[in-house]
């Protein structure tokens, strides 16, 4: 209404024949500037009203069920979304490198071998592999394959144990791999992961290193000829 009053009182500020004034172009460029002013707007309150309405009726007239079967496909995508980042953070864990193999109160290899069996017999087969794990490394500790050292990972287990066994290489890197998405990824640990790690520890305990020079820690340097 008020718009349209000041159109009409535009278009009365200079009838046609009158003396020099405002014209009525000139009086229609001015209705137009006092309606572009804030006050005849809507409010930011009520275009988001005016979108929730469009939306509304567009939701009822393209999706089958309206707003109900919208939701219900909103909270579908969340759960797959969900399941794909958990299935995902295993992987993504080990990447980022795990923490020391071996931690707490030192055993020997024997008293992580029967840790393992408890374990395994209980059920618990992520108890199970990690004390497995720990078992081969201590056993290549004692029997001198690897110099110990406090702090090491499984990623470097695998690296420097690969050196003077390469035939296991390949074995000692998914068994350190396994570790660590066990430990730190937050993965549940199954009976055939568990045997995998126990059949390497049987075979790592008659494995013979390939040459003496291979048992030096690493950076240290060699006998000069």
């Amino acid at each position: 209404m008020r718009a349209a009053g000041i159109y009409h009182l535009a278009g009365a500020a200079a009838p046609a024949g009158s003396v020099p004034g405002i014209g009525r172009r000139a009086a229609q460029q001015l209705a137009r500037r006092e309606l572009s002013k804030a006050i005849y707007q809507p409010s930011l309150a009520q275009r988001f009203l005016n979108w929730l309405g469009r939306l509304g009726v567009n939701v009822n007239v393209s999706v089958p069920g309206g707003w109900w079967a919208l939701i219900a496909l909103i909270v579908v995508v969340v759960l797959v979304t969900a399941t794909v980042i958990f299935r995902i953070r295993p992987a993504r864990s080990h990447r980022s490198g795990g923490g020391a193999l071996l931690a707490g109160q030192p055993l020997s290899a024997r008293d992580h071998r029967q840790r393992s069996e408890r374990s395994a017999t209980a059920g618990d087969f992520s108890a199970a592999i990690i004390e497995r794990v720990r078992a081969i490394a201590v056993e290549l500790e004692q029997r001198g394959v690897l110099a110990p050292r406090p702090g090491r990972t499984a990623d470097e287990l695998a690296a420097e144990a690969s050196r003077p066994l390469p035939a296991h290489a390949s074995e000692l890197t998914a068994a350190m791999r396994l570790f660590d998405e066990v430990m730190y990824g937050g993965r549940d640990g199954t009976q055939d992961g568990y045997q995998r790690v126990r059949d390497l520890d049987a075979r790592l305990q008659v494995a013979r290193p390939t040459s003496s020079a291979d048992l030096l820690p690493a950076g240290t340097a060699g006998p000069v000829p």
